[in-house]
């Protein structure tokens, strides 16, 4: 009941074709091919030209990612904060509400 199942190897299925023997062939030696000439391929990708315009584009899209990303940043930073001193505060008035009523009044 514990022993887990192997399962079993499936066997091949289909046509099975028999090996067949290669036989070596003998090289001879010839005369070496002059190695290919170097030559400049055309690029295929397009150039990008930077114009002042798209300069301003790209500073401006940065500086309004960084400014959000900031914002979003402290404001959980500041929800963090606030919870903390709320538990705090909570915990206080509660300790000095268990002390008053051990104390009896």
């Amino acid at each position: 009941m514990f022993r887990p199942k192997l399962p079993t190897m499936p066997q091949p299925t289909g046509i099975i074709t028999p090996l067949t023997v290669v036989e070596p062939t003998s090289i001879t030696p010839g005369t070496p091919a002059p190695p290919p000439a170097q030559t400049a391929r055309a690029s295929t990708r397009p150039t990008i030209q930077v114009t002042p315009g798209t300069v301003l584009a790209l500073v401006g899209g940065g500086t309004a990612v960084v400014l959000v990303v900031g914002a979003v940043l402290v404001s959980m930073l500041m929800a963090v904060a606030i919870t903390g001193v709320s538990v705090a505060l909570v915990a206080v008035i509660l300790r000095l509400l268990v002390n008053d009523i051990h104390k009896g009044r």
